[in-house]
């Protein structure tokens, strides 16, 4: 299923692992069911109180959905609902509470926000980088705005989802803006956010669950209500899909690059 799941009965941590190095970590709808699945079957592990998630290999965390395996995700004709394939692949909206760190390498794009937005903070090493690169290909960024305003300053979640594919926020920009804790480096991440995640699980695990529903207590009310509106404004705001495919199939094609800050 390309989701790999360890787990370390001593140290009471999990480590959830996107494995598909070659495709960047892309993921399939076979491996968006399978992460819902993991994130609910944690509730029930007792053992494990604190849980590391990242991506194999370090040229991606992740890089959205994986469009040539997805094919095109038929949608109802209202404007009012959308299906979306990866709005149920984070830990949050499958009721798990345990401390979730998020280890990144390489590059974290688009629907990787899904994922990044539900962990408890970031580890990521010197050679990540950050983009959304939906408006570039004609689609609303609805919920992964949502989800990256919730750690970094509305100025610079604007500018990364208004700038596509022409930036890049380097691992040394996420850190100056909130969105990573800690920065290691390449290669380092996942060390890192595992030693994180070991402190954490020593603690009393009831404890440590409350803090962070309190946590996310802060921010629920909005983050609900922005999530309940992004449907309405991809369905309204994003090209047919045959014109998104043409623009995307052209990625690449030409000599403009990006420029990383």
């Amino acid at each position: 299923m390309s989701v790999r799941v360890e787990a370390d009965e001593e140290s009471g941590v999990a480590v959830v692992t996107l494995d598909r190095a070659a495709k960047h970590n892309a993921i399939t709808p076979e491996m968006a069911a399978r992460l819902g699945a993991v994130w609910r079957g944690l509730r029930y592990e007792d053992a494990v109180r604190a849980v590391v998630v990242t991506g194999a290999g370090t040229a991606a965390f992740c890089t959205g959905i994986d469009r040539t395996a997805a094919g095109e995700v038929p949608q109802p004709s209202s404007p009012y609902t959308i299906d979306d394939p990866l709005i149920s692949i984070g830990p949050k909206a499958n009721d798990l509470w345990k401390p979730v760190v998020a280890a990144v390498e390489g590059m974290a794009c688009g629907g990787a926000f899904y994922l990044l937005g539900e962990a408890e903070f970031l580890v990521a090493g010197e050679g990540a980088a950050f983009f959304d690169p939906h408006t570039a290909y004609g689609m609303v960024s609805a919920f992964e705005t949502v989800h990256m305003a919730q750690r970094m300053p509305f100025g610079e979640v604007a500018r990364m989802a208004l700038m596509g594919t022409a930036e890049r926020i380097s691992a040394r920009r996420a850190y100056e803006t909130g969105l990573v804790s800690e920065v290691t480096e390449t290669g380092g991440a996942l060390d890192a956010a595992r030693r994180a995640a070991s402190v954490i699980a020593a603690y009393p695990t009831e404890a440590v669950q409350g803090s962070v529903r309190a946590l996310w207590s802060v921010k629920e009310a909005a983050r609900a209500q922005a999530l309940a509106h992004a449907p309405h404004l991809v369905a309204l705001g994003n090209l047919p899909a045959e014109r998104q495919a043409e623009l995307f199939t052209r990625r690449g094609n030409g000599a403009r690059g990006f420029r990383l800050r």
